[in-house]
């Protein structure tokens, strides 16, 4: 073989090297601990790695409003977790745009000086959570392992490594990380009328949930902490919308202009939930207010049927 056959031959055998790298999996790296307090697991192919989050939402705990019940058994949990003291792994659950996520952001920002992290892990890539673990096991940090909106349908992988990270795995989570999990499900998964079906019951009354139902419960009750949310009152919303009016600098008398405008905008979402709230007064901030006329008053028999109880 001459030369020039042997070099064109390394080079081929240098791209087949090069595709291979890339289907390969390669060994999670760690990334710039110091680049942010937040990081994504990002994955393409077989290979995944830790993204800094450049931009952290900047929720403080005293933005959110009426989830002070809440609020307090998270926060109660986190401070354990960054004194090193015992804490929980928590499931958040309940009615959507209550707060859930922001809750765990707002936690974030208010710990993180403190030596808390977080890593936002999709439900797809929850097989690599073994891989997490061990990453930052020796790091002085305390790390939230942070899964939104996490939901499984039958059968999906992410589902086990999951349930045996929280507890079941002979490899037990290191003492610096615990998962926070918000979802509208409170089982995780979907559940069927049929499946009732096979309850039994005994001579006494007493109720016996069959293996399908004792299945979908074992995993949310690995979560040694649930938080749950519930639907705003009207009241409770207008608080809310309240809060983010003047978290935008709008003043008193905008804010009190905005009450009926506010309902009407619930009412065509359908929702009187904390991210409508957040939605309505970041419309309301942005407009001139300074061209707006003066409102007309309107008695209450008069008031548009509904709006007052949206």
């Amino acid at each position: 073989m001459d030369s020039s056959s042997l070099e064109a031959l390394l080079v081929r055998a240098d791209h087949l090297l090069r595709r291979l790298e890339r289907i390969l999996p390669q060994a999670l790296a760690a990334p710039d601990w110091d680049a942010s307090i937040a990081f994504r697991y990002r994955k393409r192919g077989a290979s995944g790695w830790l993204q800094p989050v450049r931009q952290v939402a900047g929720i403080a705990l005293t933005d959110l409003q009426e989830v002070d019940g809440q609020r307090d058994r998270l926060v109660r949990n986190t401070a354990q977790f960054v004194a090193g003291l015992p804490a929980n792994n928590v499931l958040l659950t309940g009615a959507r745009g209550t707060g859930k996520s922001s809750l765990i952001k707002a936690c974030l920002n208010a710990f993180a000086a403190r030596g808390l992290r977080l890593i936002e892990v999709d439900k797809a890539d929850l097989v690599d959570l073994p891989d997490l673990v061990d990453l930052v096991a020796e790091r002085p940090e305390r790390f939230i392992v942070f899964c939104d909106d996490l939901s499984f349908d039958e059968g999906e992988p992410g589902y086990k490594a999951l349930k045996s990270i929280l507890d079941g795995s002979v490899a037990a989570a290191s003492d610096n990380v615990l998962i926070y999990a918000t979802s509208n499900r409170r089982h995780l998964l979907p559940e069927y009328m049929k499946e009732n079906l096979s309850y039994t019951h005994t001579d006494d009354g007493e109720v016996h949930p069959g293996e399908v139902i004792e299945e979908k419960i074992s995993l949310s009750e690995r979560f040694g902490l649930w938080i749950s949310f519930y639907p705003f009152s009207q009241p409770e919303y207008l608080v809310i919308v309240a809060q983010w009016l003047r978290h935008f600098g709008v003043t008193e008398d905008a804010i009190a202009g905005a009450r009926q405008p506010s309902l009407v905008w619930a009412l065509e979402r359908g929702s009187r939930s904390g991210r409508v709230a957040y939605q309505f007064a970041r419309d309301w901030a942005g407009r001139d207010h300074g061209a707006d006329e003066a409102p007309t008053p309107v008695a209450d028999d008069t008031a548009p049927d509904g709006l007052d109880r949206v």
